[in-house]
């Protein structure tokens, strides 16, 4: 679902004028996006800026009919994606946790009154759980971010996948699978060792 069902046809209408109210609403998208693919802030800052460059420049070239029956989401997720894609061809992926887009470890949050040993707890959770899903096969990796950390429906995610509803389905249930057994298992020998 679209932050503003308008924006399409106010982009469509002004471009120069409406084009700075689509970077706000897709901008954590875009880099919280990047981010998981690249593994790295500074990598994925330079894609979402090549994101919003590349989005500007095509939507100037679109005529204003195409523009206003656009899906921007899913749109701007795949132009993503596929530049995060691009970088990642250059350097091995990343060794290191990911990195939600505002420089917080990847998911669970700490309750806001938590003693300082929960909050440790929780940052190794959100480190471990970062690491784990770095190491799933890049399909099921990426279905899984776009599904379950970044929100986006089935039908958006095979929109920037560019693969079945089916597919995507068994890619995401797969890739928690996967995370989920192997979490099991570090729990099996967290408890082995004494």
């Amino acid at each position: 679902m679209e932050t503003d069902p308008q924006l399409p046809a106010r982009l469509a209408r002004d471009l120069d004028g409406s084009f700075e109210a689509l970077v706000v609403a897709h901008q954590r998208l875009v880099f919280g996006l990047a981010l998981r693919v690249v593994g790295d802030r500074g990598d994925a800052e330079e894609v979402a800026q090549d994101t919003f460059e590349r989005a500007y420049h095509a939507l100037a070239g679109y005529d204003a009919e195409r523009v206003a029956a656009m899906r921007l989401r899913p749109w701007l997720a795949r132009i993503a994606l596929n530049l995060a894609r691009n970088r990642l061809r250059r350097r091995p992926p990343p060794s290191r946790p990911l990195e939600d887009g505002g420089g917080q470890p990847l998911a669970v949050a700490a309750p806001a009154a938590a003693e300082p040993a929960q909050v440790a707890e929780r940052h190794q959770e959100r480190a471990l759980l970062a690491e784990l899903l770095a190491c799933l096969p890049r399909g099921q990796r990426e279905a899984v971010v776009l599904r379950h950390v970044e929100g986006l429906p089935y039908a958006e995610v095979a929109e920037v996948l560019g693969r079945p509803v089916g597919t995507v389905k068994t890619h995401v249930h797969r890739g928690v699978r996967q995370l989920r057994i192997e979490l099991e298992a570090r729990e099996a020998r967290k408890e082995r060792t004494p």
